[in-house]
């Protein structure tokens, strides 16, 4: 009676203890103001990440019309709105969760967001980027609010968003970790001129490492592919190179310099922890 009753106890506690997801790392090529083209590149990475089993797509940063476009002021529609739906729809028909990052408009205003759509196309989150490098675009984009970064409970774990140039700031950070997530997913536009590269990804990792450290979960920074055509940067390579990191901040994953990838991972989420205070 005494083993049973503790087999049964190793039993209920077992999941806890093995908590694990997959994800897709969707490092694609984005060419400013294509927004057909890119969704198309949308899907073949999609069907990449099914076919491997991912239970998340994971996008880089302004992967519809392209980070610091100014034609995204003409061009962005609101969140929820018609490019939200279409990645709603991408995540029904190929039955994933998808993090992305999509411009969007709210009335006057632009902002560099990305949302978390789960399998069934519901919108689960939307995050405005805080830290928007505003002397690249004029006019810049809208500024989120510290009060917007948060982390979402959802069926595979509690999953928090932040964009690119949001992970260098310190109050950003510092909230996150209070929020105790199981995993960050950041869209990242990674960008340097060509002769920087690869030297740059370095900086990523570096980046990447110490937030996951910090922040006591996996991170996954999926960077873009291609080259910045408008504004200061202009010219400007996105040199992919995107960084997989895990809890304990040591690096899993580093996919290809300057090249299209879809790589699909298994991560280990840390142990079940309290919910924290939003």
């Amino acid at each position: 009676m005494k083993l049973a009753v503790i087999l049964m106890m190793l039993s209920a506690i077992s999941p806890a203890q093995d908590r694990s997801v997959r994800v897709a790392v969707c490092q694609i090529l984005c060419i400013d103001g294509d927004r057909e083209g890119n969704f198309r590149r949308i899907e073949y990475a999609l069907e990449q990440a099914r076919d491997a089993k991912a239970e998340i797509a994971a996008f880089p940063e302004s992967v519809v019309l392209g980070w610091e476009n100014s034609e995204a002021h003409r061009l962005a529609t609101p969140i929820p709105g018609a490019d939200s739906d279409r990645i709603a729809a991408l995540a029904r028909r190929y039955g994933l969760m998808i993090s992305i990052g999509l411009d969007e408009k709210d009335g006057a205003r632009l902002y560099d967001s990305a949302i978390l759509v789960d399998r069934t196309g519901k919108l689960l989150w939307k995050h405005r980027k805080l830290n928007v490098l505003a002397h690249l675009m004029d006019p810049p984009y809208s500024e989120g609010a510290i009060e917007g970064v948060g982390v979402v409970e959802t069926e595979l774990g509690r999953i928090g968003l932040v964009i690119c140039a949001d992970t260098f700031r310190e109050e950003i950070s510092k909230r996150i970790e209070t929020l105790t997530p199981d995993l960050m997913l950041v869209p990242y536009g990674w960008a340097a001129p060509m002769d920087e590269w690869p030297g740059h990804a370095k900086e990523l990792e570096k980046l990447v490492k110490a937030r996951a450290a910090r922040w006591r979960c996996p991170v996954v920074g999926t960077d873009l592919v291609g080259q910045m055509s408008n504004g200061p940067w202009k010219g400007r390579t996105y040199g992919g190179a995107s960084v997989v990191v895990d809890s304990s901040g040591q690096l899993l994953h580093l996919l290809r310099d300057r090249d299209v990838e879809v790589r699909t991972v298994t991560l280990q989420l840390p142990p079940a922890r309290p919910a924290a205070g939003r």
